[in-house]
């Protein structure tokens, strides 16, 4: 069930908050999905799972992780470095993937995130699935602080690849952002200033909306959408909302 991977570089966005780039054979997977890490302490195996940050196709597996202070695992894979071997599940799993939306609804794609749930989002736009299909795409990422931000530079670049395309709005509730909201996402919603940097409205016609978090934004950003005339995506009854609580 489980695999070898070595870690072969290391990104600290913060004290707290982090990348770990690894080398593993695992089997082909689908953005948006995710791995399970693990270890064995005290003879008790401890396993907890992680969304892949890079694209299908590169010859590394990218996960983001922030160090939780009572959390099971993540302590100890904040102290991994280069050269490090964490056991890794074969094989990806889940369903926040772009297949999963009706392929007959929807021009644009809103992406909602906080925290290090934006990592399946990016693994997405580095494919080319949501630009084929969708005419502008919305990433609205949630943090507490600006430093928070991870892969902020890299996705300012994919934006300026798609110009016009891809519009990043930043949601910081711990301080003042002059380029961005200072607000829940769930508040930029209700207030009208998410879709006022969009340029476009939420609407059941032309929206399809992918949330990922934690579950208070979840739930908040759910209630507002229904309130849109939204419905929850599901396979024996397609609508426009599709979302997973990340922890």
């Amino acid at each position: 069930m489980w695999t070898g991977a070595t870690v072969i570089e290391r990104i600290d966005w913060n004290d707290k908050l982090f990348t770990l780039r690894l080398k593993a054979g695992i089997e082909p997977f689908i953005a948006g999905q995710f791995i399970k890490l693990s270890q064995v302490r005290d003879k008790k195996r401890i396993a907890r799972a992680y969304s892949l940050v890079n694209p299908p196709g590169t010859q590394y597996l990218e996960v983001l992780a922030v160090h939780v202070e009572d959390g099971l695992l993540s302590p100890a894979l904040h102290t991994l470095n280069a050269g490090d071997i964490i056991d890794i599940s074969p094989r990806a799993a889940g369903f926040m993937t772009l297949d999963e939306l009706p392929a007959d609804r929807g021009k644009h794609l809103w992406l909602l995130a906080t925290g290090t749930a934006v990592g399946p989002f990016i693994s997405m736009l580095k494919t080319d699935a949501p630009w084929q299909r969708f005419e502008k795409v919305v990433l609205v990422y949630g943090v507490r602080l600006r430093e928070d931000l991870a892969y902020w530079q890299s996705l300012n670049e994919l934006a300026a690849s798609y110009p016009g395309r891809l519009v990043l709005i930043p949601c910081v509730t711990r301080e003042e952002m002059a380029d961005g909201l200072s607000c829940r996402i769930p508040d930029g919603l209700e207030n009208g200033s998410i879709e006022a940097l969009a340029g476009i409205n939420i609407n059941p016609t032309d929206s399809q909306v992918m949330i990922c978090g934690n579950p208070g934004m979840v739930a908040d950003s759910l209630t507002w959408l229904q309130g849109r005339g939204l419905t929850k995506n599901l396979r024996r009854a397609p609508g426009q909302i599709t979302m997973e609580k990340y922890w």
